[in-house]
């Protein structure tokens, strides 16, 4: 979902990368194991990759090609369609997930309230806003998220970090000003989203430490299992957004409903929603946390390129240039995020 539903479980499984323990591999083992005649890290990161891109280009042609006026509907439909996959899989024995507890749904509720507004103003966003400045203004996700680190939990990061902060905050506010297709609206979308997007993953970590003793193995929730709550107890709550933008009277009369490309963009987003989660865990078990993130970030780059192509968005050289420091930056980032503190920093 939203780009972001990709970019929304890409999230959960980023929250998770630093209290996920890397599995140890042997070495000669790991590259001994091949897919299509390629190793398999190579085919899973470039399935992750596939699944990742395409999910925030269809969002957008969803939402921007065929004047669709019910976006909340859309994500309702995705919501829906994840929760029958993802139960489905688990039926025929290819996932297995935490079986339904009322305790664990009260308990997970406030996350999810979150996750609701994070996926939903994400649609909105993206809907107001090209590709390229949407991809690099998600960037400032990471000032609220590594500030509220330093607020709530004491967490102390290097000069490189804060650096390439400062970078993406420059680029975000170059990219900005040199906008052609600005939109106020749309500017004001993402950056409630990047607020509910932090606020996701920093409420998610305390309650993925909550959650172990209400679990039947008493073990933190995988990454299905939470695909499984979000979307199935964010179904009321958009169906409630649904009736206060009064889409639920509207969605009858939409013409795009006739459209059978809309009807196959729309299918195929949701099928994506629900193939990334597959995608993000296949990449994550076979390669480091680090290269995990790290690719993440090196895929924004042709997201951005080919949304500015698809859509025709338009653009100035110092628009481009802003954008190409904006997801450098976000690769840097995700280096100098590695890098251990000094200790005079720690203090």
């Amino acid at each position: 979902m939203a780009t972001h539903k990709a970019k929304e479980q890409q999230k959960d499984v980023e929250s998770l990368l630093d209290k996920t323990p890397v599995r140890v591999k042997d070495t000669h083992q790991e590259l001994q194991v091949q897919l299509c005649g390629m190793p398999v890290q190579i085919v899973a990161g470039a399935a992750y990759c596939a699944a990742s891109a395409s999910m925030v280009l269809l969002n957008k042609a969803t939402l921007s090609s065929f004047a669709f006026q019910s976006p909340i509907s859309l994500l309702l439909f995705q919501c829906l369609v994840c929760v029958l996959l993802v139960r489905f899989c688990h039926m025929v024995g290819a996932i297995k997930l935490e079986p339904w507890s009322f305790s664990i749904a009260r308990l997970w509720f406030p996350v999810n309230v979150i996750f609701v507004g994070m996926i939903w103003t994400s649609f909105f966003a993206l809907k107001s806003l090209g590709v390229p400045m949407a991809t690099v203004l998600k960037n400032m996700t990471n000032l609220f998220t590594i500030c509220g680190d330093f607020m709530l939990y004491g967490k102390v990061y290097g000069a490189g970090v804060w650096l390439t902060l400062a970078l993406m905050t420059v680029s975000a506010v170059c990219g900005a000003a040199t906008d052609l297709a600005f939109s106020l609206e749309g500017y004001m979308w993402q950056m409630v989203n990047c607020l509910f997007t932090a606020s996701y993953s920093l409420y998610l970590r305390g309650t993925m430490d909550r959650v172990v003793a209400l679990t039947v193995a008493k073990t933190k929730l995988d990454e299905f299992s939470m695909v499984f709550y979000n979307n199935l107890l964010s179904m009321p709550l958009i169906a409630l957004l649904m009736w206060w933008y009064g889409e639920i009277e509207r969605l009858p009369t939409e013409p795009a409903l006739h459209n059978p490309h809309f009807l196959f963009a729309a299918c195929a987003s949701a099928l994506l929603a629900f193939g990334i989660s597959f995608a993000s865990l296949w990449f994550l078990s076979t390669t480091t946390a680090t290269s995990y993130s790290l690719v993440g970030s090196l895929n924004k780059i042709p997201v951005a390129v080919i949304g500015l192509v698809a859509f025709n968005v338009p653009w100035s050289p110092e628009n481009l240039a802003s954008i190409l420091v904006g997801l450098f930056a976000g690769i840097i980032f995700v280096k100098a995020k590695q890098l251990p503190v000094a200790p005079s920093s720690a203090k």
